[in-house]
């Protein structure tokens, strides 16, 4: 004679094999592991170590797919006066536990000279 479980426990048995047998209809969005603002020290800490170069701070921080791309600028060259430094904008990619993945130099310009780039 068979004994029949309280209908509870089949229920449940249904919901743990549907789950199973059917994809999930929910996409959950992952959490970012970092922060902007930990994503932006991580860089200015990374390219300070990778050039040996003075960073003046973070000028961007942008949160991508595959972690953050954050720029950093840095004197390149000190000059006196220091309004004839020589400045340089570095742009990272940042994984989403705070690796490197890799960084270039996007562009070189004196302090004294406004941003000369047009929108």
């Amino acid at each position: 004679m068979a004994t029949k479980r309280p209908a509870r426990e089949d229920s449940e048995r249904e919901d743990s094999e549907r789950e199973d047998s059917e994809p999930a209809k929910r996409t959950r969005t992952r959490e970012p592991e970092l922060t902007a603002a930990e994503a932006g020290q991580y860089g200015l800490r990374q390219i300070a170590e990778l050039t040996g170069k003075d960073p003046e701070g973070v000028i961007g921080v942008e949160p991508t797919e595959d972690g953050w791309v954050v720029s950093v600028e840095v004197i390149e060259d000190r000059r006196i006066p220091s309004a004839t430094d020589v400045l340089a904008a570095y742009e990272t990619d940042i994984s989403p536990d705070g690796e490197l993945l890799s960084y270039r130099r996007l562009r070189r310009y004196s302090r004294g000279r406004g941003d000369d780039r047009t929108a």
